[in-house]
C-alpha cells in the first residue's frame, strides 16, 4: 500500500509539473500576433501525417533517418508498456496484461527488440556527435547547454532501455523460481542474455527488478518534465507545427494588410480602408512575430539541417538559420518571464543586422527542415522593420529601392534606355 501511495503521489506531481510548464510555453507562444492557419484542414492533416508522423523529409539523409525511425518507433511503441506499469503501480498488481497469453508474449518480445534497437541507435548518435563530430552539430550557437542537451537525452534513453531489459531479465529469473506473484508471463528474447549476469538469490533479484521498475517509470516522468526545457520538445510540438505550417508555395511572401489597404486607396479613391489600430511594419521583437513563428522556435530540433544547406553560412557569412530559431526562443522565454520593457529586442540584442542581410531568401532552410519550420519568415519580418520603420538597410539595398522608385526597376537606367543593349548588338 505504501508503494502504491508513493507511486500515485509521484505520478500526480509529474503531471502537475508538466502541465504548469506547458502552460508557460503556451503563454509565451501567445505573445505573437494572430495568424489564420485554419484553412484547408484536409491538406493540413495530410501534411501532418506525412511530415510529422511519416517523417518523409528525414529520408533525404537515409542513415540518420533510419536510426531516428528506430528511436521514434521505440518511443511510441515501448511506451505502450507504460500503461501496464501505471496500472500495476496504482493497484499493486504485477504484469496485469499477462493474461493475454501469446499476444502478451509477442508484445513483450517486440518491445525488447525495439529497446535493443533504441539502445544501439542512441549509441551511434552519441558517436556521431562526440567522436565523429559531424559539422552540422557544431556552430557558434551550439555551445554549453545546446551542445549538452542532446547528449543528456541520448544517455537517458540508453539508461532507460538498459533498465527495461534488466528489469525483464530479473523478472524472468523470478518467474522461473515460481516466487510469489512472479507468474510466467512474457517472452524475453533479448534480456535472456542478461540473466547470467544477475544474482541467483530471490532477494537480490527482487531488489534489481523493483529498482529497475522504479527507475524506468520515474525516468519517464523526469524525461516528460525535461521536455519543456529541451530541444526535444519537438516530440510533442512536431505535430501541431506541421499541421499549422505554411501551405503556400515556397518564396511567396506575405503582404502587409496596412500597406495593401494604402495601395488600394491610392488606386481607387472610393475605397475606404477599415479602421485598425496602428501597427508596426515588420518585427522588432517577438511580440511582432506571429504565434506560428514562436511555435516554430519551440519546435526547433537544433539538428542543423537548415544551417548545413544555407548558402550564406556555407560561404562563411554570419547567418545560421538554426541560430535564428534558437535566439527567437531564448528572447521569447525572456519576455515571458520579465516582460517587454527591459531595453532589449530580438533584433540587435539577439539577432544582428549582419545576419538578416546575409540571407539570400532562397528557402533552402525551410525546404531542409524535417518538421516544416520557417526561419525565413522571421528574417523577412526583421528586415521589414529595418527598412520600413527605421530606414536602415545596406547601401546596395537603398540603391535598389531608389532605382525602383525612380526608374521602375532595380537598375540605374531609365525605362527609355532599358533596351539599348539590343541596339548595340
Amino acid at each position: 500500500m505504501v508503494s502504491q501511495i508513493l507511486f500515485i503521489v509521484i505520478t500526480l506531481a509529474a503531471i502537475a509539473l508538466f502541465s504548469y510548464n506547458l502552460k508557460k510555453v503556451i503563454r509565451n507562444i501567445r505573445l505573437g500576433r494572430a495568424a489564420n492557419r485554419s484553412d484547408q484542414p484536409q491538406k493540413r492533416m495530410m501534411t501532418m501525417l506525412k511530415v510529422a508522423f511519416g517523417q518523409t523529409k528525414m529520408f533525404f539523409r537515409p542513415v540518420p533517418a533510419f536510426l531516428h525511425l528506430i528511436v521514434y518507433a521505440g518511443f511510441v511503441i515501448i511506451n505502450i508498456e507504460v500503461l501496464e506499469i501505471m496500472i500495476d503501480g496504482i493497484f499493486g498488481t504485477h504484469r496485469i496484461f499477462g493474461g493475454l497469453g501469446t499476444l502478451y508474449n509477442v508484445l513483450i518480445g517486440s518491445f525488447e527488440f525495439l529497446a535493443l534497437g533504441v539502445w544501439l541507435a542512441c549509441a551511434i548518435f552519441l558517436i556521431r556527435r562526440n567522436v565523429l563530430k559531424l559539422k552540422r552539430f557544431s556552430g557558434v550557437e551550439m555551445k554549453s547547454w545546446p551542445r549538452s542537451d542532446a547528449n543528456y537525452i541520448l544517455i537517458t534513453e540508453i539508461l532507460l532501455m538498459t533498465a527495461f531489459l534488466t528489469m525483464n531479465a530479473a523478472d524472468a529469473k523470478l518467474q522461473a523460481m515460481g516466487l510469489g506473484h512472479y507468474t510466467a508471463a512474457g517472452a524475453f528474447p533479448v534480456s535472456q542474455f542478461l540473466q547470467n549476469l544477475l544474482p541467483d538469490t530471490a532477494a537480490g533479484l527482487i531488489a534489481i527488478e523493483r529498482g529497475c521498475w522504479w527507475f524506468h517509470i520515474i525516468g519517464i516522468f523526469a524525461f516528460l518534465n525535461y521536455l519543456p526545457y529541451s530541444k526535444h520538445f519537438h516530440i510533442i510540438f512536431a505535430f501541431p507545427n506541421t499541421y499549422f505550417s505554411n501551405l503556400e508555395p515556397k518564396g511567396e511572401f506575405t503582404n502587409m494588410e496596412s500597406v495593401t489597404n494604402e495601395v488600394k486607396a491610392m488606386l481607387d479613391p472610393s475605397f475606404t480602408p477599415p479602421e485598425t489600430a496602428p501597427g508596426r511594419f515588420g518585427a522588432k521583437d517577438v511580440n511582432d512575430l506571429t504565434w506560428v513563428n514562436l511555435m516554430n522556435a519551440y519546435t526547433c530540433t537544433e539538428c542543423g539541417r537548415c544551417t548545413s544547406v544555407c548558402p550564406a553560412n556555407i560561404t562563411g557569412k554570419l547567418l545560421s538559420p538554426r541560430k535564428i530559431m534558437m535566439d527567437t526562443r531564448d528572447r521569447m522565454e525572456e519576455v515571458g518571464k520579465n516582460g517587454l520593457e527591459d531595453g532589449k529586442s530580438l533584433i540587435d540584442t539577439y539577432i544582428t543586422r549582419e545576419e538578416i542581410w546575409a540571407c539570400t531568401s532562397c528557402n533552402a532552410c525551410t525546404q531542409a527542415c524535417p518538421i516544416n519550420i520557417d526561419p525565413l519568415s522571421i528574417i523577412t519580418e526583421l528586415r521589414r522593420y529595418a527598412v520600413m520603420e527605421e530606414s536602415q538597410s545596406p547601401a546596395s539595398i537603398n540603391t535598389m529601392l531608389g532605382n525602383i522608385e525612380n526608374n521602375g526597376a532595380p537598375w540605374k537606367y531609365s525605362p527609355s534606355d532599358r533596351f539599348n543593349w539590343a541596339k548595340e548588338s
